[in-house]
């Protein structure tokens, strides 16, 4: 009986450790991580060279929050763009992730993504990944090459630790509307 105590929490430190390991390496990384890697409605594709509707979006987000006499909440943010057009695709051509001081700390430019009709991309900041701080804030820029209805763009913080929870959305406001010529 005290054998299989012990190997219990032995295998119980193992898989503690390791999930500590993996969630510090993701935070880590310089890329945001993008959750629907295998929706069929959301793929790599390039941006349309015609332009119709566009617009530069920014989102504020919170990496934590404070409680308290200010201690920190670190929280989980997933930022979702909804393409809320019934026949059009819209293109993410830019997303960036900047911190409290204005300081890009992580983006998903590297490739177009095209969002299908009424479609849904969502990236994550893990809960270990304090680097925005809580004045962090993402920037998004899409386009459509048709007249489009405007995509939801919305940040969605959370945090389950010590039996507790919070959470709570942050939408994002248009800061620049652009023209065929961009």
């Amino acid at each position: 009986m005290k054998i299989l105590r012990v190997a219990i929490a032995l295998v119980l430190c193992v898989v503690l450790m390791t999930a500590c390991t993996t969630s510090q390496t993701a935070a880590s990384s310089n890329v945001l991580q993008r959750l629907d890697a295998e929706n069929q409605a959301v793929t790599i594709a390039p941006a349309p060279t015609t332009i119709n509707r566009g617009q530069v979006v920014y989102v504020p987000a919170y990496s934590h929050i404070y409680h308290g006499n200010g201690i920190e909440q670190l929280l989980t943010i997933t930022l979702s763009v909804r393409n809320t057009s019934l026949q059009a695709p819209i293109f993410v051509r830019s997303l960036r992730y900047y911190d409290s001081g204005g300081v890009e700390v992580k983006n998903y430019s590297k490739d177009n993504l095209r969002l299908g009709p009424l479609a849904t991309a969502e990236f994550l900041v893990p809960q270990q990944d304090r680097s925005g701080g809580s004045g962090a804030n993402f920037m998004v820029e899409w386009v459509a090459a048709q007249p489009v209805s405007e995509p939801v763009i919305e940040a969605v913080m959370i945090s389950t630790s010590s039996q507790q929870g919070i959470a709570f959305v942050s939408s994002g406001k248009v800061i620049e509307e652009l023209s065929a010529s961009q």
